[in-house]
């Protein structure tokens, strides 16, 4: 995991997380992990390079 975290905020429909969240347990892993995965995959698959200093700043 990150040195140190942010909090991101999103609305979903109620039906949607309920599916997530179950198919999560079922996996043994939390929604935290599935969502950082998600936006891990998705930086790289546009060749964004971040830092890891926790400053959130996107490095050229």
């Amino acid at each position: 995991m990150e040195p140190k975290t942010a909090r991101l905020t999103l609305l979903i429909d109620p039906a949607k997380k309920r599916a997530f969240e179950q198919l999560c347990a079922e996996q043994d892993i939390t929604p935290s992990q599935v969502v950082r995965r998600l936006i891990r995959d998705y930086l790289a698959t546009h060749n964004v390079v971040y830092g890891t200093s926790g400053d959130g700043a996107p490095q050229a």
